[in-house]
């Protein structure tokens, strides 16, 4: 069963960093990511990572952010570096246990980058 929960939200100043975490997933994972989400737009990839360790990001967050998981503490993270006012969203993580397999989402955590 999986039920990912976020953690590492909060308020940035330009220029920061900031790391967020999801637990909750299990052995069997073909892929983990973080998607973002701004108010009335739906969600967008952000970065994702495979089971066998590819990964690829969107290309506004290029060279600053980064996806890495440790999986014997089944936890993903993402670490953001430089960030800006537009990534000032909510973000999701999201796990899919096969391909074409149905998409688990946590609740989601609000990352704000404001001076």
């Amino acid at each position: 069963q999986v039920h990912l929960v976020e953690s590492g939200g909060g308020l940035v100043q330009p220029g920061g960093s900031l790391s967020l975490s999801c637990t909750g997933f299990g052995e069997t994972i073909f892929h983990l990511a973080w998607y973002r989400q701004y108010p009335g737009s739906p969600r967008d990839l952000v970065a994702k990572i495979f089971h066998e360790g590819t990964t690829n990001y969107r290309d506004s967050v290029k060279g600053r952010f980064f996806i890495d998981r440790d999986i014997a503490k089944r936890t993903l993270y993402l670490r953001m570096n430089s960030l800006k006012p537009n990534d000032t969203a909510v973000y999701y993580c999201n796990a899919r246990l096969y391909d074409g397999g149905d998409d688990y989402w946590g609740q989601g955590t609000q990352v704000t980058v404001s001076s």
